[in-house]
């Protein structure tokens, strides 16, 4: 009997993993692929056209993550296909338009297509959570889109190459290529059981949330929330600049002819990441594996300095540089997308869901996306990417250092009280 349970779970999580794993890589293929395009000599406003097409789409994604903290914690489980494939319709929708339309005006089209996409993390990640083995399920759809964004970015260019698509039409055509297996993941993902008895015992039953409920915990976390917010922020700024401005960067250090490079540098950091957090399942202290956390985070900001210092004095190679900072940046980057909240959830005992703290970081997170965008391209114009990214780095290490540090200090100080079970939440300072 227990042989069987054992087979029935194994299965469940494989179903679980190729579900959601297909969708988010699938998702990207709506939302990546327009940066791989240069869109050379266009600029209006005196603004380069790419940066005003990046700007529009990330404008739109940090308006849906704000929209996101009431619609995503409020949702019921029953509509979350019928969300799934409609904002995946509608983005296309929009790379359609952006291709129809002429050029400046298709600008809004970016925005319309960055709108709906906001939305299908919180939606893929509230089938995961909740769940014993949710850490490796969380990592999977992590490492998708470490994954997919490269993928989908070589796939948007060898459509330009070899069948001749303009840059306005290819997002909309490898987008086009990846509908079907989104149908048919969405599908899957559908299927997967239920989180168990057990599950909700070990990792709390999750819960649509109220107005009400998100402001006491806003009130009780207020400490760590801030901080973390704050380094996260940075995270988020530099991530997508390393991920929108990819090209770009890997032009600067010599890999120009290199289509390939994209997912190539990519594959090694996902699987260094899934390695390392999927192995948290394994930890069945909530507290513990949350403490946990802290402590890579940290071991990862302060990679991610030490590597570009190693770089900058011509010890390592440019392309083991963007490995080590990949790496750093998504293993900092990373748990702050579902996991790390999923074992708070667990250890503060919250009555709600993982949905609401992922769009509340994410939501700021693409702000700060944004004001880097701004300031590079009106504070430092003049700044190569390369150096851009090499002041950006040792800003987050710093921060991370500094920020973590201080978390985990303040952890292990309230962890030595005792935790007492107050009607919705335990708070931070009473552990």
């Amino acid at each position: 009997m227990k042989k069987v349970k054992n087979n029935k779970a194994i299965k469940t999580t494989l179903h679980a993993i190729v579900a959601s794993f297909g969708v988010y890589f699938c998702m990207y293929a709506f939302r990546k692929p327009f940066t791989v395009a240069t869109y050379e000599g266009i600029a209006y406003f005196g603004v380069d056209y790419k940066i005003l097409l990046i700007i529009a789409q990330v404008l739109g994604y940090m308006l849906s993550k704000f929209i996101g903290i009431k619609i995503i914690s409020e949702m019921d489980s029953s509509k979350r296909r019928l969300y799934l494939v409609g904002l995946i319709f509608a983005a296309e929708v929009s790379l359609v338009f952006f291709g129809l339309v002429p050029r400046p005006y298709n600008i809004v089209f970016m925005f319309l297509n960055g709108l709906p996409l906001g939305m299908i993390w919180g939606v893929v990640f509230s089938y995961l959570e909740g769940r014993r083995n949710t850490e490796v399920l969380g990592v999977v759809l992590c490492s998708s889109f470490i994954v997919s964004s490269g993928f989908v970015k070589s796939i948007g260019k060898y459509t330009m190459e070899q069948w001749n698509v303009s840059e306005y039409w290819m997002p909309a055509v490898t987008g086009a290529l990846f509908v079907l297996p989104l149908l048919f993941f969405a599908y899957l993902l559908e299927k997967i059981p239920q989180p168990n008895k057990k599950d909700q015992r070990q990792r709390e039953k999750r819960l649509p949330m109220t107005g009400e409920e998100r402001k006491k915990i806003m009130a009780k976390f207020a400490f760590p929330l801030i901080i973390m917010v704050f380094f996260f922020v940075l995270l988020t700024a530099f991530r997508d600049f390393r991920d929108n401005f990819a090209r770009e960067l890997w032009d600067s250090l010599g890999y120009q002819n290199s289509s390939s490079i994209y997912s190539i540098s990519e594959i090694p950091i996902a699987i260094a990441v899934l390695l390392i957090f999927s192995s948290f399942g394994f930890i069945k202290s909530n507290k513990k594996a949350f403490l946990m956390y802290h402590y890579i985070i940290l071991i990862s900001a302060i990679l991610i300095g030490l590597s570009t210092w190693v770089f900058q004095m011509g010890q390592i190679t440019p392309f083991s540089w963007m490995i080590f900072t990949g790496f750093g940046l998504y293993a900092c980057y990373v748990p702050f997308n579902g996991i790390f909240f999923d074992r708070m959830i667990a250890t503060f005992k919250i009555k709600g869901n993982a949905g609401f703290l992922i769009y509340i970081f994410d939501a700021f997170g693409y702000l700060g996306s944004m004001g880097v965008l701004l300031y590079k391209n009106f504070g430092l114009s003049s700044l190569s990417w390369v150096n851009f990214f090499i002041y950006g780095t040792y800003v987050i290490s710093g921060v991370g250092i500094i920020g973590i540090s201080t978390l985990i200090i303040h952890f292990k100080i309230t962890h030595k009280k005792k935790i007492t079970v107050k009607p919705l939440i335990i708070s931070i300072h009473e552990l």
